[in-house]
C-alpha cells in the first residue's frame, strides 16, 4: 500500500474558510478521483508550528494509482488550494509505502 501524505500549513487568520475548503472541496476531490481506497484528514498537534497544520492521508493500492492522480488531478488541486489561499498557506508531499514486519 502507498499513503500519499499532504501536508498543508495554513494561517490562523484564514482558518475557517480553509477548513471548509479542505472538506468541502479538496477532499471530496481527491476522493472521487477513484485513485484511492481512502482518504483521511488529520490536524497535526505536535510539534507546533505558526499556523494550523493538517494532513490529508491518501491510501492507494499501487504507485501507479498515485501517479495517475498527480498526473490528473493533483496539480489542478494545488492552484486551487494556492489561488484560494495565497501567501496564507504552504503545502508539501511526501510518500510512505507500507512495511509490513517480517
Amino acid at each position: 500500500m502507498i499513503i500519499f501524505n499532504i501536508t498543508v500549513i495554513v494561517e490562523d487568520t484564514v482558518h475557517d474558510d480553509f477548513f471548509h475548503f479542505l472538506h468541502n472541496e479538496y477532499v471530496p476531490t481527491v476522493q472521487n478521483s477513484e485513485k484511492f481506497q481512502e482518504v483521511k484528514t488529520y490536524r497535526l498537534t505536535e510539534p507546533v508550528n505558526e499556523g494550523i497544520t493538517y494532513c490529508v492521508q491518501c491510501f492507494a493500492k499501487s504507485r501507479e494509482e498515485l501517479d495517475n492522480f498527480r498526473d490528473q488531478k493533483f496539480i489542478e488541486l494545488s492552484q486551487a488550494l494556492l489561488q484560494k489561499f495565497p501567501d496564507k498557506a504552504f503545502f508539501f508531499t511526501s510518500v510512505l509505502e507500507y512495511s509490513n514486519p517480517l
